[in-house]
């Protein structure tokens, strides 16, 4: 479907920009009274290794002010742009992160000793509403961090309940060594994206967590960022012993404090990420919000699930509520269109990406997403033909990293030239597409099917089989099943294409999965199409169209796949009720 295109090569691409600072001045945000951030603190010791010491400073007053739910607080990731090295605009980062109230800071520190500037700014006016200045013994700077929390509660008139306030004044070590090692490791994972140094910095971050908790064996906090770090890494490499270590993480964090809110999020977190345990994580979220309720980490991971499980309403206010926290963050933004999309909210979809390009004006994959959506809802490629027109002239060495949009922009257009030139663009592996991983063979195989081209598509067709039932031999999931069905229904294998998609269906079913298995369902009406079941393809794509999905006007109404539906007027139906009104 066109949507993932899009999806896929934002990714890989975002993650470079992420934290870098937009330039450009976006669009204000709606502004609760009692709401903040904290900007990143301003080392001024001598030694710039301390520069870690400030961000640990900034870091747990924000932490400690997100426990307060009388207050909205703005996560980290939003916020760690705004450089102290550059001069900043208050007001206007105040209607960027949507907040009425900023907190500055500058840090010291030499031999035993720390001093801490802070003050409070109404971004609204920049006025100074209150300021203080810390000169303490070195082992008193957790008790800075409380008292600078609780005075800023008490600035914004905030209610403090008793435990919010016990969790505020509750140290997180003794040990100063291991709660810098504590503030790399969570710096490291913060800006740490799909980039190719992922699974380095998450080493190295687990590396210094693990140091951490030998010098504190009671450090709360590091385990929880332990489980985090760990369970990334076991998304991507499945490794046994990368899930028995996240486990370890968590009952030892669970032994230290059973019923703090950042246990239960670990372990909803652990639950979804790694075990894939919707209901229990949701019930853990659950318990972690009641007393994270600025955590937006929740709220995102909440909004994967609900969507996920065909709650698409409550799964969408869940991302809503995720990006008003962290309005910055450029994976929340881009899994907040994708629900849009398959809500068909358009118009929601395209404030949504603009907003997105603004924080990252050079992302190119933000940028395909725009476009895309002309496509999705109007039929109309030009936007995203005009685009990667713009990078073959501008930026050509990016090209091979949006092969997978250039060739679905030049099929949907029937520009076979432009469609060869992307093809052989396309990485060894192929380019995801909705829930599966399409191979080069499969992307030259229909290509020449849809230039009618009988002889090149079946040897390639042919080809792309040989490689896809390695891939069954070694894993016969639903994934492989349904890539194989399609290409057993290119080649004319009828029965044993619809058995492989029917297969996949029923392994992933839309009740049990939503997002891809609605994806799937769509491709079970391709390969319907493809083995001239006209009728079969008719009526699952009418099903698939009774539920959110990613099947668009567009992809009906231009792509190849679809050719062999064209003129039956069941078909016009559907496509003439997806049409822009």
């Amino acid at each position: 479907a066109a949507v993932a295109a899009g999806v896929t090569v934002f990714r890989f691409l975002h993650s470079q920009q992420r934290i870098e600072a937009a330039k450009q001045p976006p669009r204000a945000v709606a502004i609760e009274s009692k709401s903040i951030a904290v900007l990143p603190f301003e080392n001024l010791s001598e030694e710039k290794a301390n520069a870690y010491f400030a961000d640990g400073m900034q870091d747990e007053i924000l932490i400690n002010l997100a426990r307060i739910a009388d207050l909205k607080v703005i996560s980290r990731t939003s916020v760690m742009q705004y450089k102290t090295d550059a001069q900043r605009n208050l007001r206007e980062i105040g209607q960027q992160l949507g907040v009425a109230f900023l907190l500055e800071g500058r840090v010291q520190r030499a031999a035993n000793r720390v001093r801490v500037n802070a003050q409070l700014i109404d971004s609204r006016n920049e006025a100074n509403v209150w300021a203080q200045t810390y000169d303490r013994d070195l082992a008193d700077v957790f008790a800075i961090q409380s008292e600078i929390a609780k005075a800023i509660a008490e600035q914004l008139q905030a209610k403090l309940s008793p435990n919010e306030k016990k969790a505020i004044e509750q140290r997180p070590t003794t040990d100063l060594i291991a709660f810098d090692q504590y503030t790399r490791a969570k710096t490291l994972l913060l800006t740490t994206g799909a980039s190719p140094f992922q699974n380095k910095n998450f080493l190295e971050a687990i590396q210094l967590l693990e140091s951490a908790t030998a010098r504190d064996p009671a450090f709360h906090a590091a385990y929880c960022q332990l489980v985090f770090a760990h369970d990334s890494l076991y998304a991507g490499d499945h490794v046994p012993s990368r899930l028995a270590a996240a486990e370890a993480a968590l009952q030892t964090a669970s032994q230290l404090q059973p019923g703090s809110p950042e246990t239960h999020l670990a372990r909803g977190w652990h639950l979804y990420y790694a075990l894939r345990d919707s209901q229990g994580a949701l019930a853990e979220l659950e318990i972690a919000r009641r007393g994270l309720a600025n955590d937006a980490r929740i709220f995102t991971t909440m909004g994967y699930i609900l969507r996920r499980q065909g709650k698409h309403e409550e799964g969408l206010r869940a991302l809503e509520q995720a990006v008003a926290l962290d309005p910055r963050n450029l994976d929340t933004l881009i899994q907040l269109s994708v629900s849009y999309n398959y809500l068909r909210r358009y118009a929601q979809e395209v404030a949504l990406l603009d907003r997105a390009r603004e924080v990252a004006p050079e992302d190119t994959g933000i940028a395909i997403s725009r476009a895309l959506v002309d496509y999705r809802a109007l039929a109309n490629p030009e936007p995203l033909s005009r685009y990667i027109e713009q990078l073959r002239r501008e930026r050509p060495a990016l090209l091979g990293e949006v092969s997978d949009s250039w060739f679905f922009c030049a099929l949907v257009k029937h520009d076979w030239a432009g469609a060869e030139q992307a093809l052989a663009a396309l990485p060894q592996d192929g380019w995801v597409e909705g829930a599966v991983r399409l191979g080069r063979h499969f992307g030259e195989g229909l290509l020449a099917r849809s230039m009618h081209d009988g002889a090149r598509s079946r040897a390639a067709f042919t080809a792309a089989r040989l490689e896809q039932e390695q891939i069954v031999r070694t894993q016969e999931d639903y994934r492989a099943l349904c890539v194989l069905g399609l290409i057993d229904a290119a080649l004319g294998n009828k029965e044993a294409a619809l058995q492989e998609g029917r297969r996949a269906v029923e392994l992933l079913p839309i009740t049990k999965d939503a997002m891809d298995g609605a994806a799937l369902a769509v491709n079970l009406a391709q390969i319907y199409a493809w083995a001239g079941e006209k009728d079969l393809a008719i009526e699952q794509i009418a099903a698939v169209e009774r539920v959110p999905n990613d099947l668009s006007y567009g992809d009906l109404k231009l792509h190849p796949d679809w050719d062999s539906l064209r003129g039956d007027p069941r078909f016009e139906k559907i496509v003439a009720s997806l049409a822009p009104k």
